[in-house]
């Protein structure tokens, strides 16, 4: 097998022993190597080489059906090469190798900390997927993610480390201009409820007409993060979910007079034929963070739908805090002077950025994704020392993410995921809604 670059997402497998497999069991690891291997002299095109770890890992995931991009007989080749590979009597007797009987492989995920739900309730898809915190509320509902999108390589080495799955990079692969639908219904498998927080996007305050992959002219600035809001839509036109479950900054709704938000209800309401229901929701009773995020959830045959109210006290930051954490957290001398200084100055001009130590009886503020820079969003106070930053399980903490979650094993990338990550109890929340109606309706 040829040799993996660090930034690969399946280098993270690289520290993870895992079991030898028995005969028609193999783990998600062994069995994503063996393929990759297997593959690495097939003359695919460049793109789809590319994307070879995305499209086996989520064949992988079910290994029973066509493997997405390359087609069933990729997929019937890979159950006949893992067949062989786990009869084999030793080590490189499998290539090549034809079974005696029809192939039949199941793909042991017991290692995987969040593993794809054996009986699924639901289906789901995981677009602009960061660390898969949809993906975990909505699993942990007995839903199934059959696709996932997400552009970062070290977003994505995450995502392998908790769910076994590699997600396809840039979503646009799939809803550019030259792409027919036909693929996209081809190759986006079918299901119930689309996912994604869609990226803080820069509209047009001039009202430019953009590239739209509905054909439109929607006054979105000509940006590359200006048009993915249309080729989310591009896909739930195509696909026809029947919900739309999406999340973006709290100031949606007000940003240039409203005219953002009003384009993108016309959208959703009136070109596609969804519901539309809203509401901007306060992370603070269920994690100890203020933050604030727009909700959007949309149904396709327009029940009637109303998002949860989130109340309560909220919780203090004092509650997700580690007992004794690294000494490396800390601030050095220079950094807390620094900080000191520049609060006085723009505190003196009124105007700039501030930093102060935590109350600890109250939420911390939003965790942001450049909070690795130098921590001033949150600041932890210490007896008899400068204060310290948040550590990265910390953090995992303040978003609501299991303790079996993996963070990132840099700091820096881990405190970037979770600072752009949705406060999980929050989606969990709204998802158990939207599971509920689909099930009354059923």
């Amino acid at each position: 097998m040829k040799s993996i670059s660090k930034k690969d997402p399946i280098a993270a497998v690289d520290r993870i022993e895992k079991p030898k497999s028995v005969v028609d069991r193999i783990s998600y690891v062994e069995a994503l190597r063996v393929l990759l291997s297997a593959e690495a002299g097939n003359p695919y095109p460049d793109g789809v080489r590319a994307e070879l770890p995305a499209i086996i890992s989520h064949w992988l995931q079910s290994p029973q059906k066509d493997a997405l991009v390359v087609g069933a007989g990729a997929a019937a080749r890979w159950r006949e090469i893992l067949a062989a590979y786990v009869r084999a009597d030793k080590a490189g007797a499998w290539l090549g190798t034809t079974p005696k009987r029809r192939a039949h492989i199941g793909v042991d995920f017991s290692d995987v900390a969040f593993p794809p739900s054996a009986r699924p309730a639901f289906t789901f898809i995981d677009l602009f997927a960061g660390i898969g915190g949809f993906r975990i509320a909505l699993q942990s509902l007995q839903g199934k993610c059959v696709f996932s999108s997400e552009w970062d390589s070290h977003a994505k080495q995450t995502y392998l480390s908790n769910y076994g799955e590699v997600p396809f990079g840039d979503i646009r692969e799939f809803t550019g201009d030259k792409i027919p639908d036909a693929y996209i219904e081809a190759n986006i498998p079918d299901h119930d409820i689309l996912a994604g927080g869609f990226p803080c996007q820069p509209f047009s305050r001039a009202g430019v007409s953009a590239r739209s992959s509905l054909g439109q002219s929607h006054g979105f600035s000509c940006e590359i993060q200006g048009t993915l809001f249309f080729d989310l839509m591009r896909i739930a036109r195509v696909k026809r979910p029947k919900v739309l479950f999406l999340e973006n900054v709290k100031n949606l709704a007000r940003h240039d007079g409203g005219r953002t938000f009003e384009r993108i209800r016309t959208t959703i309401e009136h070109e596609l034929g969804y519901s539309f229901e809203y509401g901007v929701i306060d992370s603070s009773p269920l994690v100890p963070q203020r933050r604030k995020r727009c909700y959007i959830v949309c149904f396709r045959d327009k029940r009637k739908f109303k998002l949860p109210e989130i109340a309560g006290d909220p919780l203090p930051l004092s509650s997700i805090l580690e007992v004794d954490p690294p000494e490396s957290f800390t601030l050095s001398d220079r950094m807390w002077q620094g900080h000191i200084n520049r609060t006085k100055r723009n505190l003196d001009r009124g105007a700039g950025f501030t930093a102060f130590e935590a109350d600890l009886s109250k939420p911390a503020h939003t965790l942001v994704q450049r909070y690795y820079k130098d921590g001033k969003e949150c600041l932890i106070p210490q007896q008899g020392k400068n204060p310290r930053l948040l550590t990265p399980r910390e953090c995992a903490r303040l978003q609501g993410y299991p303790e079996n979650f993996q963070p990132h094993p840099q700091k820096i990338q881990a405190y970037r995921q979770f600072g752009n990550s949705i406060a999980l109890p929050v989606v969990r929340r709204i998802a158990e809604e939207i599971v509920l109606s689909l099930k009354e309706k059923k």
